[in-house]
């Protein structure tokens, strides 16, 4: 099978702080891959490196079967990449329509391509009701349903989405999950970052967890399921042995 992703002795410094150590990625074309860690664990990092917005300091990256290492294979790639970043940064002064427009001008997709799936992900997103409102003034979930919008403009091959449920309503929630369903049905392949493991049992076929910059575990979720639960492999990949169970004073009885 043709892989998505694929890294060899990823590594990333931070002057002397290694962020990301040496981890191997095998992400198969057409899985949910969902990508955990405690915060602070590299998962961050990790995306921005695999995206081409930051170079490793060693290691191999491949995508979609593509070595990123060369720039304009790199940019022939990033054509086919869908990305919603942990940072949120738009454009403030455009509207919701203005900015899908550049980004879908941006991937170089025809107008008239870009002005009907503006329309079709504007309404997904209940983003239509506010076409005159600038992104200046949208709240954070919204500010977010307009990124994983431009993320999906492109119909791209494979998508990074960092958090992409934080914020968002539950109606959009439900619409974005079965969205991302039908990119995997039809060949995508989704690299998912989230907190929430109820969220990744319920959407991915496949898992990596990610602690103290080393990949600790990789597998499919059937393989997890057959041994317990995700939370469980979880927290045995991660050290369990770290939780302190502390309370407040208060609360004792």
């Amino acid at each position: 099978m043709t892989r998505a992703i694929e890294t060899k002795a990823l590594t990333r410094y931070f002057g002397t702080l290694c962020a990301v150590d040496g981890i191997d990625l095998h992400v198969e074309a057409g899985t949910f891959y969902g990508f955990l860690g405690p915060n602070g664990a590299g998962k961050s990092t990790t995306i921005r490196m695999l995206t081409g917005l930051l170079a490793p300091t060693h290691g191999a990256v491949r995508i979609l079967g593509e070595n990123l290492a060369d720039a304009e294979t790199a940019r022939r790639v990033k054509r086919r990449v869908g990305v919603v970043p942990e940072d949120l940064a738009l454009f403030d002064n455009l509207t919701a329509r203005e900015y899908l427009t550049f980004v879908g001008r941006m991937y170089q997709l025809p107008l008239a391509t870009v002005r009907e799936r503006c329309d079709e992900l504007l309404a997904m997103m209940s983003l239509d009701r506010e076409e005159k409102k600038l992104t200046l003034e949208y709240s954070h979930g919204m500010k977010k349903k307009l990124t994983l919008a431009a993320a999906l403009i492109p119909n791209p091959d494979l998508l990074f989405l960092d958090e992409p449920f934080e914020g968002v309503d539950a109606v959009s929630s439900r619409v974005l999950r079965d969205t991302l369903k039908r990119c995997v049905e039809r060949g995508a392949t989704v690299f998912l970052t989230s907190h929430v493991l109820e969220i990744v049992e319920r959407l991915c076929t496949d898992v990596g967890i990610i602690a103290q910059g080393k990949l600790v575990y990789q597998g499919t979720m059937a393989e997890i399921r057959r041994d317990g639960s995700l939370e469980e492999r979880f927290l045995e990949a991660v050290g369990s042995d770290q939780i302190e169970h502390q309370s407040l004073s208060w609360l004792e009885g």
